[in-house]
C-alpha cells in the first residue's frame, strides 16, 4: 500500500467524478495486485469478498469499529434521520441513467457503506450520519510496475465544524490501524484468490 496524492484520483477518468464536485478527496491509497491486468477489476472485487467484512478484521479495528458504534449509539449520530436519503441525498439520486441501469453491487447489511454503483473499472459507497457523508470509490488503475492495482479513494463532505472535528480526530486511528489492516487484508486476498473456493 502507498498513499497517493489527490492528483492520482483526479487525473483518471472514473464516472465519480462527476458525482462528487461537493466533496473534498479526504484520502487516496493504492493497494498491490502484483500479476493484475486491466480487465482483473472484478476478480479483486470478489477476492476481497470473499475475504470477508468487517466481522473479519484483525482485533484492534474490531475494537475502533466497536467504539465508534458504541458513541454513535449514545450520542445519537447514526440514527436513521442522520443517513443517506434523510439528513442528505443518496449520489444514487444524481446517477445519469446508464449509472442507474447499472449494478449496484451487493448490499451486506453488515457494511455500513451502501451500494451507488458498480462497473467493470470503478465501483462506489456511501454512508452518512450526523458527522459526515463520505464515498468509499474503488477503482482499477495501471501501477507504476506495468501492471494494475487498486485505488482507493475517501470522498467526505463533514456536517458543519462538528464533521471537520470528527475527522480530524479519527484521522490517527485511520493511518495508524485501520488502513494498514485493509492493505494487509486487501493485498492478501488478492494473492490468495485463487486458493479461494
Amino acid at each position: 500500500m502507498s498513499r497517493r496524492t489527490a492528483t492520482a484520483y483526479t487525473e483518471l477518468p472514473w464516472r465519480i467524478h462527476d458525482l462528487t464536485r461537493d466533496f473534498t478527496v479526504e484520502d487516496v491509497w493504492s493497494y498491490r495486485c502484483p500479476g493484475a491486468g486491466p480487465d482483473d477489476f472484478p476478480v479483486m472485487l470478489a477476492a476481497m469478498r470473499a475475504a470477508g467484512g468487517l466481522t473479519q478484521q484483525p482485533l484492534p479495528v474490531r475494537f475502533l469499529f466497536a467504539v465508534r458504534w458504541k458513541l454513535g449509539a449514545l450520542l445519537g449520530w447514526d440514527r436513521a434521520d442522520a443517513g443517506v436519503g434523510r439528513r442528505v441525498a443518496s449520489l444514487r439520486d444524481r446517477l445519469p441513467d446508464d449509472l442507474l441501469a447499472a449494478p449496484r453491487g451487493p448490499d451486506d447489511p453488515a457494511m455500513p457503506l451502501k451500494p451507488v454503483y458498480e462497473l467493470s473499472h470503478e465501483c462506489a459507497r456511501e454512508l452518512a450520519n450526523k458527522t459526515v457523508h463520505t464515498v468509499m470509490h474503488l477503482g482499477w488503475a495501471p501501477s507504476d510496475e506495468g501492471d494494475h492495482e487498486l485505488r482507493m479513494a475517501v470522498l467526505v463532505k463533514p456536517n458543519g465544524r462538528f464533521g471537520r472535528v470528527y475527522m480530524a480526530a479519527i484521522a490517527p486511528f485511520r493511518y495508524l490501524i485501520v488502513y494498514p489492516a485493509l492493505t494487509r487484508k486487501w493485498e492478501r486476498a488478492w494473492r490468495e484468490r485463487e486458493s479461494r473456493p
